[in-house]
């Protein structure tokens, strides 16, 4: 089953983000700047002969091979059809896909935002070559040569699927109906006790986001890229908050658990949470405020030091083929990245659901990047926070 991107902050950290602080690209929806230099890498030209296996680092649900559930299997066509034999591990968070592509063990991963620039500043990512991917030019136009997944028109990865970060709330409880952000920021004392917020550092580009649109003497242009000023605004923000949280979230279970029972009556959440917490009765609706929205865009990046290149070539071309990107992404509860996808998924209402298609929705989401010193916004007369601040501040912030 489904488990969610889990905080796994520890001392370590810092050391795994000193890469994040050498370079720079533009975030949210447009093409990187040429801010960012990472090592001058070449893409395979060719495929070679297939090496017998392929190491992947997921999320969980990812990679089912029908040990989980004899119903969920993707693995094993492929095995069969490519003869690549796939060894996966399950990561739990951005932080620990990091620390382990840089063991070179690893083949490729399937990286969010807040992981992929890291992996390219550092050299731990290599270009990919989208020609020796077929499947790739049906992946939404929008998802490609994106700041999280690519430098200077160079492809660093191949679209798996994305999501946005919603506002959810109790109908029964929360009325009016919220519009706004500001249900969980500057009128979370109504809720006092019973305000839930996701559990991870990039969760300040939340507070930043809503900054951006309520405070704009700040002059906040991506949440991704915040100057000490801004910076320091958001946490400010994010402390004050603090004295309204019932609880800080990172297990869904716990978030559709806590839903249920009136423990949460607002806060963040994803799709396929409000789905299933409806599911079971829970009162509850989801939806992008008026303000737009974090998210995650999800890429499956090669390993400069793959061993097997070639069989982690031919998981990137099966993984997002219409019919197991369906798969994949009804089981995770995410929109596909390949638009014949949609085609393919059990629930035909599924791409509606989850705005697979929907640019415009898209447009009001700004996707996980990586906080680096170079600013992400294209200015050059300030630094910017890197992320192993936002990680101190993020403790500082929970108390």
């Amino acid at each position: 089953m489904r488990l969610t991107r889990t905080l796994q902050a520890t001392a370590a950290v810092a050391a795994l983000l000193t890469a994040a602080a050498c370079g720079s690209s533009d975030s949210g929806g447009s093409s990187p700047s040429t801010g960012l230099n990472p090592p001058k890498l070449k893409a395979q030209a060719k495929l070679g002969k297939t090496e017998g296996q392929v190491n992947l680092i997921a999320w969980a649900g990812y990679v089912e091979d029908g040990s989980n559930d004899p119903k969920v299997n993707w693995v094993g066509d492929f095995e069969k059809q490519t003869g690549c034999q796939v060894n996966s591990k399950v990561a739990a968070s951005s932080d620990e896909m990091v620390k382990l592509m840089k063991t070179g063990e690893y083949d490729a991963v399937s990286a969010s935002g807040d992981a992929s620039l890291r992996l390219i500043a550092s050299g731990d990512a290599a270009p990919v070559n989208t020609d020796l991917v077929p499947n790739y030019k049906d992946v939404f136009g929008d998802l490609k040569l994106q700041a999280w997944n690519s430098v200077k028109g160079t492809a660093y990865g191949i679209p798996h699927g994305r999501g946005a970060n919603l506002l959810m709330y109790n109908t029964e409880k929360v009325k009016p109906a919220p519009t706004s952000w500001s249900a969980v920021f500057d009128d979370a004392a109504k809720y006092k006790g019973h305000v839930t917020a996701y559990d991870s550092p990039i969760y300040i580009a939340d507070a930043a986001l809503y900054l951006k649109a309520t405070k704009p003497e700040l002059k906040i242009k991506d949440p991704y890229a915040l100057d000490q000023k801004q910076f320091d605004a958001a946490v400010d923000l994010l402390k004050k908050q603090n004295a309204n949280i019932g609880e800080y979230w990172s297990d869904y279970l716990k978030e559709i658990s806590a839903f249920k029972s009136g423990d949460s009556v607002v806060g963040t959440t994803w799709q396929v949470i409000a789905n299933l917490a409806q599911a079971e009765k829970a009162k509850v609706a989801a939806f992008v405020p008026k303000e737009g929205a974090t998210g995650w865009s999800d890429t499956w990046m090669l390993s400069a030091k793959a061993k097997h290149p070639n069989c982690a070539y031919k998981w990137m071309d099966w993984i997002i083929s219409p019919k197991v990107n369906a798969q994949v992404a009804e089981y995770f509860g995410e929109a596909p990245a390949n638009a014949k996808a949609c085609e393919q998924t059990s629930d035909k209402n599924f791409c509606t659901t989850y705005h697979a298609g929907d640019t415009a929705y898209w447009k009001n989401v700004a996707f996980w990047n990586t906080p680096i010193e170079q600013c992400l916004d294209g200015r050059t007369d300030v630094k910017c926070v890197p992320y192993a601040k936002w990680v101190q501040a993020w403790t500082e912030i929970k108390g």
